[in-house]
């Protein structure tokens, strides 16, 4: 029985990592998050491509992960 709720902690935990920086990283595409220091100098491009960076290794990593399993 402790296995088992084990694992499924295991689980819970993931997902929400996963879900996490998903929110982040749509966030800083979105520009609703901002790199403070990056925004006082107008560079909005990197933001965004930290997180489209963030978005697609999210995926691949949950994809890699799944497919493991």
């Amino acid at each position: 029985m402790g296995k088992q709720v084990n694992n499924i902690l295991n689980i819970i935990a993931w997902a929400t990592g996963v879900i996490v920086s998903l929110a982040v990283g749509f966030a800083m595409i979105g520009g609703s998050l901002v790199i403070p220091w990056l925004d006082a100098v107008g560079a909005n491009i990197v933001t965004v491509v930290a997180g489209w960076i963030v978005v697609i290794t999210t995926l691949i990593s949950a994809v890699m992960a799944i497919l493991k399993q």
